[in-house]
């Protein structure tokens, strides 16, 4: 039996978050998460949505098929992808540091 998310809807594909509750896949998540590490990382808007873009897709792949799959298994699977890229990508993908031009 699947696991139900917070609301009790059962959901295509689970992610299990670190306290043990679980929710819906979100794509716009990781693509938001791997643009801001990019903007941290002081790249062009361009280069950011280029890279959040092709990292998005390698997560919806690994996660198709799976009900359930732990958000820690997802966040690795995110810095591996932005390692090959530029392990600066990675540190900040990894620390969530803030863009410090921009602020």
């Amino acid at each position: 039996m699947e696991k139900g998310n917070k609301e009790g809807q059962i959901c295509k594909n689970c992610i299990v978050k670190r306290k043990g509750h679980t929710e819906e896949f979100d794509e716009r998540k990781v693509y938001g998460s791997v643009y801001a590490a990019c903007a941290s990382a002081h790249l062009e808007d361009t280069e950011c949505e280029k890279n959040a873009d092709k990292v998005t897709k390698v997560i919806k792949k690994f996660v198709k098929g799976k009900k359930m799959i732990k958000a820690e298994n997802i966040h690795k699977k995110v810095n591996a992808e932005l390692k090959k890229k530029d392990e600066e990508l990675a540190f900040f993908y990894e620390h969530h540091l803030p863009d410090l031009k921009r602020l």
